[in-house]
C-alpha cells in the first residue's frame, strides 16, 4: 500500500490529477490513471499529469488520459503543470518543459498562464468523409495532437458524442485517431468550440490544443479577421494568438487560467 500526494487542478473546466513523479512514485501509469480518473471509484478527472525529470528542460510533462492512453500534448494540462511547478518552487515566472510533442515555453502571472505552443503542421483542408450516412467536410491539423475541425452555424444542438466518436475512430485517421472540434464563428473576431477528446472518449469542458487548432484553421480559411481571438468553451474562455504566412504558422500562443482545486493523499495499492 502506498500513500501518494496529489493536487487536483482545473483549466477552463478540463480537470486533472497532478503528481510529482520525479522519484518514480507512479510506475504503472495505465492502472493508476484508470483508478484515479474514475469519477465514482477514484478522484475523478479527465486525465493524470505527471511532472518528471528532464535532461532537456526544467521538467517533463506526461499526460495520461482517463482511458490510460498517453497523449503527446495538452494545452490545458500544460497550464496546470506550469502552476504546479511554481508551487513546487521548481520555476518562477517563466519555464520551459518537455513533452512528447516538443519543448513548451510558459509564462505565469497569478493563475493566468500563457503558453508558446509548437507550430501547427500537417494541415489538410476540405476532407470529405462519410459519417453516419452523411457527407461531412472536415479540416485536419496537428497542434501537437491531431484535430479534425467541423463548422456549424450553431454548435449547441450538435450531437457531439455520436459524430465525434465516429470521426475520432474513422478509418481516414487510423491508426492514430483524432480529436474532433465543433466550431461556430462569431462576427469574425471570436468563435465557439466544443470538443470530443481522444483518450477521454467524450466531450470535455475545454481543449487547449483544440482551441489552437480551431483558431489556426479558421484564420487560414479567412473566417477570422485578425489575431488574437477569444474562444468560448464550456468551461470558460481561452485566448489564441498566432501568425500565418504562406501556409506556415508561427508564434503560436495559448492563454487561459489554471486553478488549484484541492490537495490530498491517495491510498493506492497497485503502484
Amino acid at each position: 500500500m502506498n500513500i501518494i500526494k496529489f493536487t487536483k487542478m482545473c483549466a477552463t473546466g478540463n480537470d486533472f490529477v497532478v503528481v510529482d513523479n520525479r522519484d518514480n512514485v507512479i510506475q504503472d501509469t495505465r492502472s493508476f490513471s484508470k483508478h484515479v480518473c474514475s469519477r465514482r471509484f477514484g478522484i475523478g478527472a479527465d486525465g493524470v499529469l505527471l511532472l518528471e525529470n528532464s535532461e532537456k528542460a526544467d521538467f517533463k510533462m506526461r499526460i495520461i488520459n482517463a482511458d490510460s492512453s498517453e497523449a503527446e500534448m495538452c494545452g490545458n494540462g500544460a497550464r496546470c503543470i506550469t502552476r504546479f511547478a511554481q508551487q513546487l518552487k521548481l520555476v518562477s515566472k517563466r519555464t520551459r518543459f518537455e513533452t512528447i510533442a516538443g519543448i513548451i515555453e510558459a509564462e505565469a502571472t497569478s493563475n493566468n498562464i500563457r503558453l508558446k505552443m509548437s507550430n501547427p503542421c500537417n494541415i489538410k483542408f476540405n476532407i470529405q468523409l462519410e459519417v453516419n450516412g452523411q457527407e461531412q467536410i472536415v479540416h485536419y491539423i496537428d497542434t501537437g495532437v491531431p484535430h479534425a475541425i467541423l463548422y456549424f452555424d450553431n454548435i449547441e444542438n450538435v450531437d457531439v458524442m455520436t459524430i465525434g466518436s465516429l470521426i475520432r475512430y474513422h478509418k481516414h485517421f487510423s491508426p492514430r485517431g483524432t480529436n474532433v472540434d465543433f466550431v461556430s464563428i462569431n462576427n469574425k473576431d471570436s468563435l465557439n468550440m466544443r470538443t470530443y477528446e481522444r483518450g477521454v472518449e467524450g466531450e470535455t469542458y475545454a481543449c487547449g490544443t483544440g482551441a489552437v487548432a480551431s483558431a489556426a484553421i479558421s484564420y487560414a480559411l479567412g473566417k477570422l479577421n485578425s489575431m488574437p481571438i477569444s474562444i468560448k468553451v464550456k468551461g470558460g474562455r481561452l485566448k489564441v494568438n498566432l501568425h500565418y504566412n504562406k501556409e506556415i504558422f508561427s508564434d503560436v500562443f495559448l492563454e487561459g487560467d489554471a486553478q488549484i482545486i484541492y490537495k490530498g493523499e491517495l491510498v493506492y495499492e497497485n503502484s
